[in-house]
């Protein structure tokens, strides 16, 4: 249940194609759904302005076929992370209507029931290297599914960093920007250092020994003197694309959010 659709299903009532008891009907099931091994949150979307998701690392193939054929049978948008090629396989040979993107481990469908009007302005993405793109295909990808416009500029490090500087327009007309960087993450407090656009750090777990899984690049960012950056877990693609679309997101006034 969205937005959209309580307007609708409000508007039958007030219209009369729809009786009181057929909309109580709807209502009992509108707030979640028990299933063997989950239990769906339905109004997550209504509450917050972005649909529920799925993590799929820890899941299997059959749990994970239980929970999407479910969202699939409703009227709104499903996108489930951290699949595996293999694990995508299996479910998408049991399931019609999933796209399986391979660089951002992540399954969606539903794709018609996306608003393609959500955001403000644009919410631009850029890596520092090309071993940071499944993080960032992660939040892109989301942020599509959420309604957002998205724009990239990827392989952009610090070690040249002619990459960035040529991109000082598209950073300076971003409404909000994701930086996505291993190493010592030193790339977001350069971004934050050349826009009005609050900056969205995301560390990945990329680089050698002392790196330790992307602790460097998240302390290294955590300690930035750079105004207007924030910060994310490691890896956290999705999270910074769910704080990128709350930021982007239009005013509950405009009539196209919460």
């Amino acid at each position: 249940m969205n937005e959209k659709n309580l307007r609708n299903l409000l508007e039958l009532l007030r219209k009369g194609s729809l009786d009181i008891d057929g909309a109580m009907e709807r209502l009992r099931h509108l707030d979640e759904e028990l299933l063997g091994c989950a239990r769906l949150d339905h109004h997550r979307e209504l509450r917050t302005g972005l649909p529920e998701a799925v993590y799929g690392e820890n899941k299997t193939a059959d749990q994970l076929v239980e929970i999407l054929a479910a969202m699939l049978s409703r009227q709104s948008v499903l996108l489930a992370t951290r699949v595996s090629a293999d694990k995508a396989r299996a479910v998408c040979s049991r399931l019609q209507g999933l796209c399986y993107h391979r660089t951002a481990r992540v399954l969606t469908g539903n794709e018609q029931y996306v608003a393609t009007d959500r955001g403000r302005g644009t919410v631009l993405i850029v890596t520092a290297g090309t071993s940071d793109l499944p993080v960032a295909e992660e939040a892109r990808i989301s942020l599509g599914m959420f309604g957002h416009q998205v724009e990239t500029v990827y392989d952009a490090g610090v070690a040249g960093l002619h990459r960035i500087l040529g991109h000082r327009r598209l950073l300076r007309r971003a409404s909000v920007i994701i930086v996505v960087a291993g190493m010592e993450g030193a790339l977001p407090s350069v971004v934050a250092g050349m826009t009005p656009a609050p900056v969205i750090g995301v560390p990945t777990s990329v680089g050698y020994g002392t790196g330790a899984g992307g602790y460097s690049a998240l302390l290294g960012m955590l300690n930035s003197c750079a105004p207007g950056l924030a910060v994310v877990n490691i890896d956290n693609g999705f999270g910074a694309a769910c704080m990128a679309a709350a930021i982007n997101r239009n005013p509950p006034d405009s009539g196209h959010g919460l």
